[in-house]
């Protein structure tokens, strides 16, 4: 068999410089994190919360219907190796996360959208809303993780 592949990854690597206009961070889970970052602007533009298939709407809606230029940059669980205190339940958890990011992965690849899977940040798993607004100056209201997160 050849080594040309069949489905073209459109993965970035950690080397690569993102060019795109806008970068959407995703925080995969029942509740996805989605926050779009304007490079040009240096302002964030959006902070939501969806369900999976809402999510892969409005990113397909950016795409396709705006227009916009756009790089997924995806906290990918696979690549975590921490687990701290209670790490049995965490685990167990983080096996539908990690489904959901190769979710992401075959989603990005699929349409044909440019993507970056990222380890997760030790310890930036919770900012309170006056955190999160100091920081950038974005107003959440009540604290909410699964919408701050995908900022960092």
């Amino acid at each position: 068999m050849s080594g040309l592949k069949i489905n073209p990854s459109f993965e970035k690597s950690a080397y690569e410089p993102i060019q795109e206009k806008f970068l959407i961070g995703i925080d995969p889970g029942t509740k996805t994190g989605l926050a779009a970052w304007d490079t040009q602007d240096k302002k964030l533009m959006y902070v939501g919360t969806y369900e999976f298939f809402g999510a892969c709407e409005f990113i397909r809606f950016l795409k396709q219907k705006r227009g916009f230029d756009i790089c997924l940059v995806i906290e990918d669980a696979r690549k975590r190796k921490w687990f701290g205190q209670n790490a049995d339940a965490k685990r167990m958890g983080a096996g539908s996360v990690k489904r959901d990011c190769k979710l992401w992965e075959d989603f990005c690849n699929r349409e044909g959208i440019p993507f970056r899977l990222v380890h997760p940040k030790r310890g930036a798993t919770k900012y309170t809303s006056s955190e999160f607004q100091i920081v950038t100056g974005w107003r959440v209201g009540p604290p909410n993780t699964h919408v701050t997160r995908p900022c960092w």
